[in-house]
Parts: C-alpha cells; structure tokens; sequence
C-alpha cells in the first residue's frame, strides 16, 4: 500500500495498564492489527499504558506509527522516542487537532479523563460534520457500559439526538473494529480527509 493510499487509524486510550490484563492485550492486538492490515497509527505519543502497548505492537509488525504530544507532557508521560514521527505540539487542544487531521478513523480504548475527552469531542466535530470519519468505541470486556447507558438516557431525555447516538459504533473485539471501520470508510460518501479539521490546527 503506497503511502498516498495508506489510511490512519487514530487510537485514544490510557496511559495506564488498568486493572485488567485483556486491556493490555487488547491494545496489543490493536496495534498488531493496524500495521497488519497496511495502515497507520496516529496515537498520544506517550509510552506508558495501553498507549505504549498499541505503539510498541504496531511498530514490532512493521507498521508506521505518528505520536502527537505537548510539551507540557514530554516528560512526564515519556515521549514515544521510537516512532515513525513524534510530533510536540504546545497545547492539548493542538495535540487533539492534529491527530484528528492525519486519522481517517478512530478508535477508543479503555482509559480515563483524556481519553473520554477525546473521544467525546471528536464525536461532537461529527455531530457538528466537521468530519464524516468512523469513531469507534472499542468495549473490552464492557468497559463502557455504563458510558453506553449513559448515551441512550441522554438521547430518553432530549438531550442527543438518536442520529449523533448512532454515530459511536460499538465492538467487543479487535476484528469488530476494524471491519466496522472498513464499512463505514465503503459507506463515506464525502473525502475522508476533510479540509475542515486543517483549520482547527491552525
């Protein structure tokens, strides 16, 4: 797959192991998954957590892998030296901004405040078709259950609509991700690179 043609999947996830070990390997096989399929991983940059393991596996089977992190956190989260780009940017909302640009899809892991800061607001920029790019909310081990619950009480109440609901495409495994994501990039009717989201880099 020639670089032109190459799609990037962008991961969200923690900077932790979490309590569980199926987080960890999940993220493994992510990763592994990714780079065997031909694409990209645009990821926090960090080498700590599931964020590290996603990396790291993509990297072991070959694949390119694009970091994108603040200064503020080069240190503190252990900057990804390894990578096929690593990316400083000043702010968490540059970081945001740019790995949005470079993803054709993405994906979130199990994680906390950054990752569900990320996720949510790149499904807002849907909602709001600043992009028409696959997000997937990757469910290991019902890890999101409760967010999932929360979703449809949000759209019972009035305050999201059923169509931005259905925007968060939910899997429970690696091989349900990437063919979630491989129907919807057939279904995308618009480019999948949209100029829109290389303003808000700016």
């Amino acid at each position: 797959m020639s670089r032109s043609k190459k799609k990037w999947i962008c991961v969200f996830c923690g900077s932790a192991n979490g309590a569980r070990a199926e987080y960890l390997a999940t993220a493994r096989e992510l990763g592994l998954a990714i780079a065997g399929k031909g694409h990209g991983l645009v990821y926090g940059g960090a080498t700590a957590g599931l964020m590290g393991a996603v990396a790291d596996a993509a990297l072991s089977a070959g694949g390119e892998v694009v970091g994108v992190i603040p200064d503020v956190l080069m240190d503190r989260e252990i900057a990804h030296r390894g990578l096929t780009e690593l990316h400083a940017v000043h702010t968490m909302h540059e970081r945001k901004a740019l790995m949005a640009s470079r993803a054709d899809a993405f994906v979130a892991l199990p994680g906390g405040f950054g990752t569900m800061d990320e996720f949510l607001e790149i499904l807002t920029w849907a909602q709001l078709r600043i992009h028409s790019k696959p997000c997937v909310l990757l469910n290991v081990g019902g890890y999101y259950d409760a967010l999932l619950q929360f979703l449809d009480h949000a759209v019972e109440q009035g305050f999201l609509k059923t169509e931005n609901r259905q925007r968060v495409l939910v899997t429970e495994d690696v091989p349900g991700t990437l063919l979630e994501i491989k129907r919807a990039w057939e279904q995308i009717e618009t480019p999948v690179h949209d100029p829109k989201l290389d303003e808000l880099v700016k």
